[in-house]
Protein backbone atom coordinates (compact mmCIF):
# COMPACT_ATOMS: atom_id res chain seq x y z
CA UNK A 1 0.00 0.00 0.00
CA UNK A 2 1.43 3.08 -0.77
CA UNK A 3 1.07 6.53 1.19
CA UNK A 4 -0.43 6.88 4.61
CA UNK A 5 -3.50 4.74 5.98
CA UNK A 6 -5.09 5.47 9.34
CA UNK A 7 -5.98 2.41 11.36
CA UNK A 8 -5.29 1.85 14.79
CA UNK A 9 -1.77 3.85 14.08
CA UNK A 10 0.04 5.59 10.76
CA UNK A 11 1.07 3.23 8.26
CA UNK A 12 3.25 4.79 5.92
CA UNK A 13 3.97 2.70 2.57
CA UNK A 14 2.37 -0.65 5.06
CA UNK A 15 4.58 0.03 7.75
CA UNK A 16 4.11 1.56 11.05
CA UNK A 17 4.80 5.27 11.00
CA UNK A 18 5.08 7.59 14.07
CA UNK A 19 4.35 10.84 13.16
CA UNK A 20 7.31 13.47 14.63
CA UNK A 21 6.61 17.03 13.41
CA UNK A 22 7.23 20.50 13.72
CA UNK A 23 5.21 23.48 12.39
CA UNK A 24 7.66 26.27 10.65
CA UNK A 25 5.25 28.89 8.75
CA UNK A 26 6.76 29.93 5.21
CA UNK A 27 5.49 33.33 5.14
CA UNK A 28 7.10 33.95 8.67
CA UNK A 29 10.37 33.16 7.53
CA UNK A 30 12.30 34.95 4.84
CA UNK A 31 13.66 31.92 1.93
CA UNK A 32 16.66 32.11 2.54
CA UNK A 33 16.43 30.59 5.69
CA UNK A 34 14.06 27.70 4.70
CA UNK A 35 16.79 25.22 4.61
CA UNK A 36 18.65 25.64 7.72
CA UNK A 37 15.21 25.89 9.29
CA UNK A 38 13.73 22.94 7.58
CA UNK A 39 17.67 21.43 8.41
CA UNK A 40 17.60 22.05 12.16
CA UNK A 41 14.15 19.93 12.43
CA UNK A 42 15.75 17.46 10.65
CA UNK A 43 18.51 17.09 13.09
CA UNK A 44 16.61 16.93 15.88
CA UNK A 45 14.91 14.37 14.95
CA UNK A 46 11.38 15.30 13.52
CA UNK A 47 10.41 13.25 10.27
CA UNK A 48 7.71 15.40 9.14
CA UNK A 49 7.47 19.85 8.94
CA UNK A 50 3.79 20.96 9.05
CA UNK A 51 2.21 24.56 7.70
CA UNK A 52 -0.57 26.57 7.33
CA UNK A 53 -1.37 27.71 3.80
CA UNK A 54 -2.69 31.62 4.37
CA UNK A 55 -5.53 33.02 2.08
CA UNK A 56 -4.96 36.09 2.80
CA UNK A 57 -1.38 36.38 1.12
CA UNK A 58 -2.15 34.24 -1.76
CA UNK A 59 -5.03 36.10 -3.06
CA UNK A 60 -4.24 39.16 -1.78
CA UNK A 61 -6.86 40.67 -4.03
CA UNK A 62 -9.80 38.76 -5.56
CA UNK A 63 -8.78 36.89 -8.59
CA UNK A 64 -5.06 37.76 -8.44
CA UNK A 65 -2.56 35.30 -7.21
CA UNK A 66 0.72 35.24 -5.71
CA UNK A 67 3.20 32.35 -5.26
CA UNK A 68 6.34 34.11 -5.13
CA UNK A 69 8.92 34.94 -2.58
CA UNK A 70 8.12 34.30 0.79
CA UNK A 71 5.11 32.67 -0.54
CA UNK A 72 6.61 30.46 -2.75
CA UNK A 73 5.06 27.37 -1.31
CA UNK A 74 6.33 24.62 -3.79
CA UNK A 75 10.09 25.58 -3.22
CA UNK A 76 9.40 25.92 0.94
CA UNK A 77 7.55 21.83 0.02
CA UNK A 78 10.39 20.76 -2.55
CA UNK A 79 13.23 21.96 -0.01
CA UNK A 80 11.30 19.97 2.69
CA UNK A 81 11.74 16.94 0.99
CA UNK A 82 15.01 17.59 -0.55
CA UNK A 83 16.20 17.70 3.14
CA UNK A 84 14.40 14.32 4.07
CA UNK A 85 10.80 15.62 5.65
CA UNK A 86 7.49 14.64 4.95
CA UNK A 87 4.74 17.58 4.81
CA UNK A 88 1.36 18.43 6.39
CA UNK A 89 -0.77 20.85 4.72
CA UNK A 90 -3.37 22.81 6.16
CA UNK A 91 -4.79 24.90 3.48
CA UNK A 92 -7.55 25.60 5.97
CA UNK A 93 -9.68 28.66 4.37
CA UNK A 94 -8.92 29.68 8.12
CA UNK A 95 -5.90 29.39 10.01
CA UNK A 96 -6.06 31.11 13.17
CA UNK A 97 -2.30 31.15 13.76
CA UNK A 98 -2.46 34.43 15.37
CA UNK A 99 -2.33 35.94 12.23
CA UNK A 100 -4.17 38.78 10.58
CA UNK A 101 -8.06 37.78 9.72
CA UNK A 102 -7.23 34.35 10.75
CA UNK A 103 -5.91 34.20 7.04
CA UNK A 104 -8.92 35.47 5.44
CA UNK A 105 -8.83 37.79 2.50
CA UNK A 106 -9.91 41.49 4.11
CA UNK A 107 -11.54 41.71 0.80
CA UNK A 108 -14.11 39.06 1.61
CA UNK A 109 -15.53 42.56 3.94
CA UNK A 110 -16.58 44.55 1.12
CA UNK A 111 -19.08 42.53 0.71
CA UNK A 112 -22.35 43.58 2.82
CA UNK A 113 -24.10 40.56 4.85
CA UNK A 114 -20.74 37.94 4.47
CA UNK A 115 -20.88 35.35 6.61
CA UNK A 116 -17.68 33.22 7.45
CA UNK A 117 -17.11 29.72 8.18
CA UNK A 118 -20.62 28.07 7.56
CA UNK A 119 -23.04 27.31 4.27
CA UNK A 120 -23.24 30.85 3.36
CA UNK A 121 -23.07 30.86 -0.57
CA UNK A 122 -20.98 33.85 -1.30
CA UNK A 123 -18.64 32.29 1.45
CA UNK A 124 -18.32 29.36 -0.32
CA UNK A 125 -18.38 30.63 -3.59
CA UNK A 126 -15.21 32.63 -2.82
CA UNK A 127 -13.71 29.67 -1.33
CA UNK A 128 -14.47 27.61 -4.35
CA UNK A 129 -12.88 29.77 -7.05
CA UNK A 130 -9.66 30.37 -4.67
CA UNK A 131 -9.25 26.07 -4.41
CA UNK A 132 -9.44 26.28 -7.95
CA UNK A 133 -6.21 27.70 -8.14
CA UNK A 134 -4.27 26.79 -4.75
CA UNK A 135 -5.38 22.50 -5.12
CA UNK A 136 -3.87 22.15 -8.38
CA UNK A 137 -0.83 24.09 -7.33
CA UNK A 138 -0.28 21.46 -4.41
CA UNK A 139 -1.71 18.23 -5.66
CA UNK A 140 1.76 17.52 -7.73
CA UNK A 141 3.31 17.37 -3.88
CA UNK A 142 1.03 14.89 -2.87
CA UNK A 143 2.51 11.45 -1.69
CA UNK A 144 1.05 9.88 -4.10
CA UNK A 145 1.82 11.77 -6.82
CA UNK A 146 5.73 11.62 -5.75
CA UNK A 147 5.59 14.66 -2.95
CA UNK A 148 6.85 14.84 0.26
CA UNK A 149 2.94 15.58 1.49
CA UNK A 150 1.14 12.85 3.88
CA UNK A 151 -2.05 14.81 5.40
CA UNK A 152 -4.17 17.84 4.99
CA UNK A 153 -6.51 19.56 7.34
CA UNK A 154 -10.06 20.47 6.01
CA UNK A 155 -10.73 23.33 8.94
CA UNK A 156 -8.83 24.79 11.87
CA UNK A 157 -10.26 24.77 15.23
CA UNK A 158 -13.96 24.45 13.73
CA UNK A 159 -15.29 23.02 17.10
CA UNK A 160 -14.50 26.05 18.96
CA UNK A 161 -16.53 28.60 16.12
CA UNK A 162 -18.94 26.59 15.08
CA UNK A 163 -21.26 23.35 14.36
CA UNK A 164 -22.52 23.14 10.72
CA UNK A 165 -21.69 20.02 9.98
CA UNK A 166 -23.07 20.54 6.27
CA UNK A 167 -20.43 23.05 5.73
CA UNK A 168 -17.28 20.56 7.11
CA UNK A 169 -18.50 18.20 4.76
CA UNK A 170 -18.40 20.39 1.75
CA UNK A 171 -15.42 21.32 2.23
CA UNK A 172 -14.24 17.47 2.80
CA UNK A 173 -15.78 17.05 -0.83
CA UNK A 174 -14.69 20.03 -2.26
CA UNK A 175 -11.06 19.09 -1.25
CA UNK A 176 -11.34 15.50 -3.08
CA UNK A 177 -13.46 16.59 -6.23
CA UNK A 178 -9.70 17.94 -7.15
CA UNK A 179 -8.03 14.34 -6.93
CA UNK A 180 -6.55 14.47 -3.71
CA UNK A 181 -5.97 11.62 -1.72
CA UNK A 182 -4.04 12.06 1.30
CA UNK A 183 -5.53 11.20 4.52
CA UNK A 184 -7.34 14.48 5.48
CA UNK A 185 -7.85 15.61 9.06
CA UNK A 186 -9.51 17.75 11.80
CA UNK A 187 -8.29 19.55 14.80
CA UNK A 188 -9.94 20.93 17.70
CA UNK A 189 -9.31 21.44 21.76
CA UNK A 190 -9.81 18.18 23.64
CA UNK A 191 -13.02 19.17 24.72
CA UNK A 192 -16.12 17.82 24.63
CA UNK A 193 -18.12 20.87 22.54
CA UNK A 194 -15.35 21.70 20.11
CA UNK A 195 -14.79 17.67 19.14
CA UNK A 196 -18.34 17.10 18.64
CA UNK A 197 -18.71 20.77 16.78
CA UNK A 198 -15.55 20.25 14.69
CA UNK A 199 -16.37 16.42 13.67
CA UNK A 200 -16.84 15.33 10.23
CA UNK A 201 -17.81 11.52 9.51
CA UNK A 202 -14.91 9.27 8.64
CA UNK A 203 -12.28 11.83 8.99
CA UNK A 204 -9.41 11.70 11.53
CA UNK A 205 -9.95 14.17 14.66
CA UNK A 206 -7.02 15.13 16.53
CA UNK A 207 -6.12 17.73 19.71
CA UNK A 208 -4.78 20.85 19.84
CA UNK A 209 -3.49 21.99 23.47
CA UNK A 210 -0.14 22.52 25.41
CA UNK A 211 -0.12 20.26 28.43
CA UNK A 212 -1.44 17.74 30.48
CA UNK A 213 -0.83 15.60 27.57
CA UNK A 214 -1.85 11.95 29.32
CA UNK A 215 -5.40 13.43 29.94
CA UNK A 216 -5.57 14.55 27.06
CA UNK A 217 -5.30 11.60 24.80
CA UNK A 218 -7.11 9.46 27.75
CA UNK A 219 -10.57 12.52 26.74
CA UNK A 220 -9.87 12.00 22.81
CA UNK A 221 -10.25 8.13 23.41
CA UNK A 222 -13.99 8.75 23.57
CA UNK A 223 -13.74 10.33 19.64
CA UNK A 224 -10.75 8.72 17.96
CA UNK A 225 -10.88 5.69 16.70
CA UNK A 226 -7.27 5.95 15.07
CA UNK A 227 -4.25 6.89 15.99
CA UNK A 228 -3.94 9.77 19.04
CA UNK A 229 -2.45 12.98 17.65
CA UNK A 230 -1.69 16.24 19.29
CA UNK A 231 -1.52 18.21 16.10
CA UNK A 232 -0.63 21.59 17.96
CA UNK A 233 1.55 20.73 21.27
CA UNK A 234 1.59 24.68 22.32
CA UNK A 235 5.51 25.71 23.40
CA UNK A 236 4.56 28.60 24.37
CA UNK A 237 2.09 31.63 23.11
CA UNK A 238 1.99 34.67 21.49
CA UNK A 239 1.97 38.13 22.83
CA UNK A 240 -0.16 40.77 22.74
CA UNK A 241 0.60 45.12 22.94
CA UNK A 242 0.40 46.57 26.31
CA UNK A 243 0.82 43.00 28.10
CA UNK A 244 3.92 44.14 30.06
CA UNK A 245 5.32 40.63 29.01
CA UNK A 246 6.79 38.15 27.03
CA UNK A 247 4.89 34.63 27.97
CA UNK A 248 7.17 31.49 28.20
CA UNK A 249 6.62 27.94 29.19
CA UNK A 250 8.62 25.86 31.58
CA UNK A 251 11.22 23.45 29.76
CA UNK A 252 10.51 20.76 32.51
CA UNK A 253 7.47 20.42 31.59
CA UNK A 254 7.54 20.70 27.92
CA UNK A 255 9.72 17.94 27.98
CA UNK A 256 7.21 16.01 30.13
CA UNK A 257 4.32 16.00 27.80
CA UNK A 258 6.47 15.55 24.84
CA UNK A 259 7.93 12.22 25.90
CA UNK A 260 4.35 11.12 27.16
CA UNK A 261 3.54 11.75 22.99
CA UNK A 262 6.90 9.97 21.41
CA UNK A 263 5.58 7.07 23.82
CA UNK A 264 1.69 6.82 23.39
CA UNK A 265 1.04 8.78 20.02
CA UNK A 266 1.90 11.23 17.33
CA UNK A 267 3.28 14.98 17.94
CA UNK A 268 3.37 18.33 15.85
CA UNK A 269 4.98 20.97 17.86
CA UNK A 270 4.04 24.15 17.67
CA UNK A 271 6.24 26.37 17.12
CA UNK A 272 9.49 24.42 16.08
CA UNK A 273 9.95 28.19 14.92
CA UNK A 274 7.36 30.91 15.17
CA UNK A 275 9.04 33.57 13.19
CA UNK A 276 7.49 36.97 12.37
CA UNK A 277 4.37 38.80 11.81
CA UNK A 278 6.22 40.54 9.20
CA UNK A 279 4.20 44.07 7.49
CA UNK A 280 0.74 44.15 8.78
CA UNK A 281 0.11 40.75 9.32
CA UNK A 282 -0.56 40.59 13.45
CA UNK A 283 -3.63 38.97 14.28
CA UNK A 284 -5.76 40.14 17.53
CA UNK A 285 -8.13 38.39 19.77
CA UNK A 286 -11.03 40.50 21.06
CA UNK A 287 -12.45 39.04 24.80
CA UNK A 288 -13.07 42.04 26.97
CA UNK A 289 -11.06 44.11 24.88
CA UNK A 290 -8.77 44.16 21.64
CA UNK A 291 -5.67 42.91 22.58
CA UNK A 292 -3.46 42.78 18.60
CA UNK A 293 -0.24 40.45 18.80
CA UNK A 294 3.20 42.11 18.73
CA UNK A 295 5.36 41.83 15.25
CA UNK A 296 7.53 38.77 16.94
CA UNK A 297 5.83 35.36 16.81
CA UNK A 298 9.03 34.26 18.77
CA UNK A 299 6.42 31.95 20.69
CA UNK A 300 8.96 30.56 22.99
CA UNK A 301 9.50 28.14 20.24
CA UNK A 302 12.61 24.91 19.90
CA UNK A 303 14.41 28.22 17.43
CA UNK A 304 14.12 31.43 18.87
CA UNK A 305 12.80 34.21 16.79
CA UNK A 306 15.70 34.13 14.24
CA UNK A 307 16.42 30.72 14.43
CA UNK A 308 18.50 30.31 17.86
CA UNK A 309 18.56 27.03 19.27
CA UNK A 310 17.22 26.82 22.02
CA UNK A 311 17.75 24.17 25.65
CA UNK A 312 14.15 23.31 24.78
CA UNK A 313 16.18 22.06 21.07
CA UNK A 314 18.81 20.42 23.24
CA UNK A 315 16.21 18.60 25.22
CA UNK A 316 13.60 17.41 22.40
CA UNK A 317 16.47 15.98 20.35
CA UNK A 318 17.84 13.93 23.35
CA UNK A 319 14.41 12.32 24.17
CA UNK A 320 13.89 11.60 19.97
CA UNK A 321 17.51 10.23 20.21
CA UNK A 322 17.09 7.78 23.02
CA UNK A 323 14.05 6.24 21.23
CA UNK A 324 15.38 6.79 17.58
CA UNK A 325 18.70 7.29 17.47
CA UNK A 326 20.05 10.34 16.18
CA UNK A 327 19.37 12.23 13.11
CA UNK A 328 21.36 12.03 9.55
CA UNK A 329 21.88 15.17 9.71
CA UNK A 330 23.66 17.83 11.76
CA UNK A 331 22.47 21.18 13.02
CA UNK A 332 23.66 23.92 10.78
CA UNK A 333 25.91 26.68 11.82
CA UNK A 334 24.63 29.15 13.81
CA UNK A 335 23.78 32.12 12.23
CA UNK A 336 25.80 35.46 12.88
CA UNK A 337 24.16 38.18 14.76
CA UNK A 338 25.50 41.85 14.46
CA UNK A 339 25.19 44.76 16.32
CA UNK A 340 25.60 47.72 13.57
CA UNK A 341 25.43 50.85 16.08
CA UNK A 342 24.04 53.74 15.75
CA UNK A 343 22.64 55.24 12.40
CA UNK A 344 21.37 58.81 12.31
CA UNK A 345 18.48 60.05 10.30
CA UNK A 346 19.21 61.61 7.14
CA UNK A 347 15.47 62.51 5.54
CA UNK A 348 12.01 63.19 7.14
CA UNK A 349 8.97 64.43 5.77
CA UNK A 350 5.16 64.33 7.33
CA UNK A 351 2.49 62.59 6.69
CA UNK A 352 0.74 65.72 5.81
CA UNK A 353 3.32 66.81 2.70
CA UNK A 354 3.27 62.92 1.95
CA UNK A 355 -0.98 62.13 1.13
CA UNK A 356 -0.48 63.25 -2.91
CA UNK A 357 2.42 61.28 -3.27
CA UNK A 358 1.55 57.68 -1.33
CA UNK A 359 -2.09 57.81 -1.35
CA UNK A 360 -5.10 57.50 -3.33
CA UNK A 361 -7.68 60.23 -2.60
CA UNK A 362 -11.69 59.55 -2.85
CA UNK A 363 -14.42 61.77 -2.02
CA UNK A 364 -17.13 61.05 -0.12
CA UNK A 365 -20.17 62.78 1.38
CA UNK A 366 -19.73 59.96 4.38
CA UNK A 367 -17.01 58.35 5.54
CA UNK A 368 -16.16 54.64 3.78
CA UNK A 369 -14.35 51.76 5.66
CA UNK A 370 -10.72 50.41 4.29
CA UNK A 371 -12.53 47.40 2.39
CA UNK A 372 -14.99 49.48 0.92
CA UNK A 373 -12.19 51.37 -0.97
CA UNK A 374 -10.19 47.84 -1.94
CA UNK A 375 -7.75 48.79 0.56
CA UNK A 376 -7.07 45.91 3.17
CA UNK A 377 -4.38 46.73 5.61
CA UNK A 378 -2.04 50.01 7.34
CA UNK A 379 -3.73 53.15 7.90
CA UNK A 380 -6.84 55.89 6.70
CA UNK A 381 -7.03 59.10 6.61
CA UNK A 382 -10.46 61.34 6.66
CA UNK A 383 -9.81 65.02 6.05
CA UNK A 384 -12.86 67.46 6.14
CA UNK A 385 -13.21 71.38 6.42
CA UNK A 386 -15.41 72.54 9.50
CA UNK A 387 -16.52 75.92 8.36
CA UNK A 388 -19.78 75.98 10.54
CA UNK A 389 -18.41 74.87 13.61
CA UNK A 390 -17.21 77.48 16.13
CA UNK A 391 -15.68 74.60 18.78
CA UNK A 392 -15.33 71.29 19.01
CA UNK A 393 -16.92 70.03 22.39
CA UNK A 394 -17.12 66.43 21.57
CA UNK A 395 -16.27 63.50 18.80
CA UNK A 396 -17.56 60.34 18.58
CA UNK A 397 -16.80 57.69 15.60
CA UNK A 398 -19.47 54.96 14.84
CA UNK A 399 -18.46 51.73 13.89
CA UNK A 400 -15.07 52.56 13.74
CA UNK A 401 -11.64 50.39 13.94
CA UNK A 402 -9.23 50.23 15.68
CA UNK A 403 -6.95 53.57 16.78
CA UNK A 404 -7.92 56.96 15.94
CA UNK A 405 -6.01 59.87 16.49
CA UNK A 406 -8.08 63.18 15.91
CA UNK A 407 -6.32 66.31 14.68
CA UNK A 408 -7.86 70.08 13.98
CA UNK A 409 -5.50 72.31 11.82
CA UNK A 410 -2.58 69.40 12.31
CA UNK A 411 -2.89 69.47 16.01
CA UNK A 412 -3.65 66.29 17.78
CA UNK A 413 -6.88 66.84 20.20
CA UNK A 414 -7.63 63.07 21.00
CA UNK A 415 -6.61 59.92 20.57
CA UNK A 416 -9.46 56.86 21.03
CA UNK A 417 -8.60 53.19 21.02
CA UNK A 418 -10.86 50.22 20.77
CA UNK A 419 -13.97 50.47 23.57
CA UNK A 420 -12.80 54.63 23.56
CA UNK A 421 -14.03 54.28 19.64
CA UNK A 422 -17.53 53.03 21.81
CA UNK A 423 -18.42 56.36 23.34
CA UNK A 424 -18.07 60.23 22.39
CA UNK A 425 -14.80 61.59 23.46
CA UNK A 426 -14.75 64.88 25.19
CA UNK A 427 -12.88 67.34 24.41
CA UNK A 428 -11.61 69.51 27.22
CA UNK A 429 -11.43 73.11 26.83
CA UNK A 430 -13.50 73.30 23.72
CA UNK A 431 -11.26 73.17 20.84
CA UNK A 432 -11.78 76.27 18.29
CA UNK A 433 -12.61 75.02 14.76
CA UNK A 434 -14.51 77.27 13.30
CA UNK A 435 -12.88 77.62 9.32
CA UNK A 436 -10.30 74.77 10.16
CA UNK A 437 -9.39 71.43 8.84
CA UNK A 438 -9.99 68.26 10.60
CA UNK A 439 -8.03 64.93 9.83
CA UNK A 440 -9.41 61.48 11.27
CA UNK A 441 -6.06 58.87 11.34
CA UNK A 442 -7.72 55.51 11.83
CA UNK A 443 -4.92 52.55 12.03
CA UNK A 444 -5.72 48.92 11.13
CA UNK A 445 -4.16 47.25 14.39
CA UNK A 446 -4.34 43.65 13.26
CA UNK A 447 -8.03 41.94 12.40
CA UNK A 448 -9.46 39.33 15.11
CA UNK A 449 -8.22 35.93 14.18
CA UNK A 450 -10.32 33.85 16.52
CA UNK A 451 -14.32 33.85 17.37
CA UNK A 452 -17.31 35.63 17.02
CA UNK A 453 -15.86 39.41 16.40
CA UNK A 454 -14.18 38.51 13.22
CA UNK A 455 -18.03 39.23 11.77
CA UNK A 456 -16.68 42.96 12.94
CA UNK A 457 -13.68 43.72 11.53
CA UNK A 458 -14.27 46.43 8.89
CA UNK A 459 -11.43 48.83 9.20
CA UNK A 460 -11.39 52.76 9.23
CA UNK A 461 -15.20 54.56 10.38
CA UNK A 462 -17.62 52.35 8.41
CA UNK A 463 -20.47 54.32 9.88
CA UNK A 464 -20.42 58.21 10.77
CA UNK A 465 -18.79 61.09 12.17
CA UNK A 466 -20.78 62.63 14.96
CA UNK A 467 -19.03 66.08 16.13
CA UNK A 468 -21.23 67.71 19.04
CA UNK A 469 -23.97 65.22 19.03
CA UNK A 470 -24.49 65.48 15.18
CA UNK A 471 -23.61 64.09 11.80
CA UNK A 472 -21.23 66.08 9.81
CA UNK A 473 -20.62 65.18 5.86
CA UNK A 474 -17.58 65.77 3.40
CA UNK A 475 -14.82 63.69 3.45
CA UNK A 476 -11.72 63.60 1.30
CA UNK A 477 -10.36 59.82 2.11
CA UNK A 478 -6.66 58.86 1.63
CA UNK A 479 -6.07 55.21 1.62
CA UNK A 480 -2.16 54.43 3.38
CA UNK A 481 -1.67 50.84 2.61
CA UNK A 482 1.89 51.88 2.56
CA UNK A 483 2.96 49.47 0.11
CA UNK A 484 4.51 52.04 -2.25
CA UNK A 485 6.77 54.31 0.43
CA UNK A 486 9.37 54.57 -2.46
CA UNK A 487 7.36 56.98 -3.65
CA UNK A 488 8.18 59.38 -0.42
CA UNK A 489 10.33 62.54 -0.89
CA UNK A 490 12.03 62.85 2.02
CA UNK A 491 13.35 66.79 2.78
CA UNK A 492 16.42 67.42 4.93
CA UNK A 493 15.92 67.51 8.70
CA UNK A 494 16.70 69.30 11.86
CA UNK A 495 17.59 68.22 15.16
CA UNK A 496 14.29 68.78 16.68
CA UNK A 497 11.91 66.00 17.29
CA UNK A 498 8.64 66.51 15.25
CA UNK A 499 5.55 66.46 16.89
CA UNK A 500 3.51 65.34 13.86
CA UNK A 501 2.88 61.96 12.13
CA UNK A 502 5.99 61.77 10.12
CA UNK A 503 8.43 59.24 8.39
CA UNK A 504 11.92 59.34 9.00
CA UNK A 505 15.23 57.98 7.03
CA UNK A 506 17.92 56.25 8.11
CA UNK A 507 21.05 55.23 5.56
CA UNK A 508 23.94 53.36 6.02
CA UNK A 509 26.32 51.37 4.55
CA UNK A 510 27.17 47.63 5.16
CA UNK A 511 30.23 45.17 4.21
CA UNK A 512 29.06 42.13 6.23
CA UNK A 513 25.34 40.58 5.59
CA UNK A 514 24.14 39.40 9.45
CA UNK A 515 21.02 39.58 11.56
CA UNK A 516 20.19 42.22 13.76
CA UNK A 517 17.30 44.13 15.71
CA UNK A 518 16.52 47.51 15.38
CA UNK A 519 16.26 48.61 18.46
CA UNK A 520 12.83 51.32 18.90
CA UNK A 521 13.27 52.64 22.53
CA UNK A 522 12.57 55.97 22.37
CA UNK A 523 10.17 55.90 19.51
CA UNK A 524 6.21 56.22 19.96
CA UNK A 525 3.97 53.91 18.01
CA UNK A 526 4.24 52.93 14.26
CA UNK A 527 6.00 50.50 11.40
CA UNK A 528 9.70 50.11 10.11
CA UNK A 529 10.87 49.07 6.05
CA UNK A 530 14.07 47.96 5.31
CA UNK A 531 14.71 48.72 1.81
CA UNK A 532 11.57 48.85 1.22
CA UNK A 533 10.65 45.66 2.75
CA UNK A 534 7.66 46.39 6.06
CA UNK A 535 9.36 44.55 9.43
CA UNK A 536 6.23 45.24 11.12
CA UNK A 537 4.74 47.02 14.05
CA UNK A 538 6.33 48.46 17.22
CA UNK A 539 4.41 50.56 20.10
CA UNK A 540 6.50 52.03 23.09
CA UNK A 541 3.90 50.16 25.90
CA UNK A 542 6.25 46.84 24.66
CA UNK A 543 6.63 44.26 25.63
CA UNK A 544 8.52 43.87 22.63
CA UNK A 545 10.80 46.40 22.24
CA UNK A 546 13.23 45.63 18.95
CA UNK A 547 12.51 44.56 15.63
CA UNK A 548 14.01 41.58 14.41
CA UNK A 549 16.04 42.63 10.76
CA UNK A 550 16.70 39.18 9.05
CA UNK A 551 20.75 39.90 7.22
CA UNK A 552 19.10 38.60 3.74
CA UNK A 553 16.72 41.55 3.73
CA UNK A 554 20.25 44.10 3.56
CA UNK A 555 22.40 44.24 1.00
CA UNK A 556 26.31 45.09 0.74
CA UNK A 557 26.33 48.48 0.11
CA UNK A 558 24.16 51.26 1.11
CA UNK A 559 20.79 50.28 2.86
CA UNK A 560 17.48 52.39 3.97
CA UNK A 561 15.51 52.30 7.13
CA UNK A 562 12.06 54.42 6.93
CA UNK A 563 10.17 54.65 10.26
CA UNK A 564 6.73 55.58 9.97
CA UNK A 565 5.90 57.39 13.78
CA UNK A 566 2.10 58.47 14.07
CA UNK A 567 2.73 60.17 18.11
CA UNK A 568 5.57 62.31 17.65
CA UNK A 569 7.63 60.32 19.34
CA UNK A 570 10.94 59.42 17.56
CA UNK A 571 14.48 59.98 17.70
CA UNK A 572 16.92 61.32 14.94
CA UNK A 573 18.93 57.99 15.35
CA UNK A 574 18.33 54.53 15.81
CA UNK A 575 20.47 51.50 17.38
CA UNK A 576 21.22 48.45 15.52
CA UNK A 577 21.73 46.01 18.12
CA UNK A 578 22.58 42.10 18.76
CA UNK A 579 20.08 40.53 21.21
CA UNK A 580 16.49 40.79 20.89
CA UNK A 581 14.16 42.99 23.43
CA UNK A 582 11.03 40.72 23.97
CA UNK A 583 10.62 42.30 27.70
CA UNK A 584 10.44 40.58 30.84
CA UNK A 585 9.51 36.85 30.58
CA UNK A 586 6.56 35.26 32.78
CA UNK A 587 5.18 31.61 32.34
CA UNK A 588 1.92 30.36 31.31
CA UNK A 589 -0.17 27.55 31.01
CA UNK A 590 -1.40 27.12 27.74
Amino acid sequence: MSGIEIKDKYYLDGKEFHLISGAIHYFRVVPSYWEDRLLKLRAMGCNTVETYIPWNMHEPKKGKFNFDGMLDLSAFIKKAQEIGLYVILRPSPYICAEWEFGGLPAWLLKEDGMKFRCTYKPYLDHVHDYYDTLMPYIKPYMYDNGGPVIMMQIENEYGYYGDDHAYMEWLKNLIRSYEINVPLFTSDGPYDDAFTGGKVDGILQTGNFGSHAKERFEFMKKYVDGPLSCMEFWLGWFDDWGSGFHHTTSVERNVTDFAYMLDNGNVNIYMFQGGTNFGFMNGSNYYDKLTPDVTSYDYDAVLTEDGQLTDKYISFQKEISKRYGHADVEVPDIIHRKAYGTIKADGYVSLWDSLLDISTKEDSVYPVSMEKLDQSYGYILYHTHLDEIPAVGEVRLIDANDRAKIYIDHKNVATMYDRELLEAKKLEPLVPSLDKDMDILVENMGRVNFGPFMLKQRKGIDGAVLINTHQHFGYEIYTLPLDNIDKLKFETIDNKRKEEPAFYRFSFEVNEIADTFIDMEGFGKGCVFINGFNLGRFWEIGPQKALYLPGPLMKIGKNEIVVFETEGKAELSINLIDHSKLGPCEQVSP
